[in-house]
């Protein structure tokens, strides 16, 4: 590879994980070349990019972006690379999942995902990262517990109206 291609290798992969506050390794290496067609076939179709690049223009690629942001990451960076990006933090590790169980594509193994900050390293984090809400998901459940005491208190007002007039009548009378 000459110094032109690296070069643009590492403007590539410099420009991807700017947009992404999300990514994960993985090692394809011991895939077959149809299991390999498949699993970028299966990454495709989720909306998901995988690329495979050296473990050193990856770095150089996560150096120029920020010295000491992604170190964690680093210890990460041996033997065959093959980078996901992503913009839904746990979809990659939900077809990962998918590939071991349904697709029997145990060789395609997870290393790492870096998460807001946070790196998960191993592949006995792939069922935490499987479980971790979308930002989409917790502002959902957020809208909901702030609708919740606003429900109750319309749901009491339309049930008990009655009631509540009557209480409001009888608290007004005594003060008068």
């Amino acid at each position: 590879m000459t110094r032109e291609e690296k070069g643009a290798v590492i403007a590539e992969l410099k420009e991807k994980f700017s947009k992404s506050d999300f990514f994960y390794l993985a090692d394809s290496s011991a895939l077959t070349v149809a299991d390999i067609s498949k699993v970028r076939r299966i990454f495709y179709e989720k909306g998901l990019e995988i690329k495979v690049a050296k473990n050193t223009l990856i770095k150089k690629a996560l150096d120029q972006l920020s010295d000491s942001k992604y170190q964690d990451i680093y210890p990460q960076l041996h033997g065959p690379t093959t980078v996901i990006f992503t913009e839904v933090s746990n979809l990659p590790a939900k077809v990962i999942k998918d590939l071991h169980d349904k697709e029997h594509l145990t060789k395609f193994v997870f290393k790492a995902a870096y998460i807001d900050t946070a790196v998960f390293a191993g592949e006995e984090n792939l069922d935490t990262l499987t479980k971790l809400k979308t930002k989409y998901e917790l502002i959902g459940e957020v809208i909901g517990l702030l609708q919740s005491p606003a429900k109750n208190v319309i749901s009491a007002l339309k049930s008990g109206g009655d009631k509540l007039a009557g209480i409001v009548k009888t608290l007004s009378e005594r003060e008068g």
